[in-house]
């Protein structure tokens, strides 16, 4: 098969990812809110499952220190005191990353949407352990192309997941996977713009297709894409 259509197959399984992926590269995720796009980057990281374990926690934060306007905007997020967040998500890790995310962010910029999108606009993939956030502990590659992919930046994620489906499509077309995370992710790219989509686009299509018991993720959270 050729690799449009192969690429055109699973991109028919997730209509309406477009919406979601523009506001992504808009900075316009969990209503606009910079400290929820850090703190969900944070959680994401340690590696459970985003809808049923990460979104929620998410929103209990939000309702308990964003809504209720304790936590303002990233400086806030950065002072705030670790032992309190912990009632909400136990691994500290997580904590200390976003506090020191939300720490250079807010040093860029004093606009938490601008900070993030000027840093993701100048934060090198290739040069990721001599980036500011790139070298904080619970940063790895895959925190580092969410932050930037939330801040404007049309990417990948080189995560096991998109490698996965990515290396699939390729096999199915008759090339070689990539397994270098750098190279896959220009690799991934590459593969988007020639086919006419975005590169966030194919992204959110390999986690959007995988099921969760016996629906698609795409048809079961649907509704949830809208709101984050």
């Amino acid at each position: 098969m050729k690799l449009k259509d192969v690429v055109d197959s699973y991109m028919r399984k997730v209509s309406g990812i477009e919406m979601h992926c523009d506001r992504c590269l808009k900075t316009e995720r969990w209503g606009s809110s910079v400290v929820l796009m850090v703190v969900d980057a944070a959680f994401t990281s340690i590696g459970l499952n985003y809808f049923t374990a990460v979104v929620p926690k998410v929103e209990e934060f939000n309702n308990k220190f964003v809504s209720s306007g304790r936590i303002k905007n990233l400086n806030d997020l950065a002072a705030a005191d670790t032992d309190e967040l912990k009632g909400i998500w136990r691994n500290e890790r997580s904590w200390r990353a976003a506090k020191d995310i939300a720490s250079h962010l807010s040093s860029v910029k004093d606009n938490d949407k601008d900070a993030l999108r000027v840093w993701a606009e100048n934060a090198d993939l290739k040069n990721r352990g001599k980036d500011p956030i790139g070298e904080i502990n619970g940063v790895g590659i895959n925190t580092f192309q969410y932050l930037r992919m939330m801040g404007g930046v049309d990417t990948v994620m080189p995560d096991k997941i998109v490698k996965r489906v990515i290396n699939e499509i390729l096999r199915k077309a008759g090339f070689e996977g990539v397994s270098n995370d750098i190279e896959f992710v220009e690799k991934a790219e590459e593969i988007a713009l020639e086919c006419g989509y975005k590169p966030i686009e194919l992204c959110w299509m390999t986690w959007m297709v995988q099921p969760e018991g016996k629906m698609m993720r795409m048809k079961k959270y649907s509704q949830l894409l809208s709101k984050i």
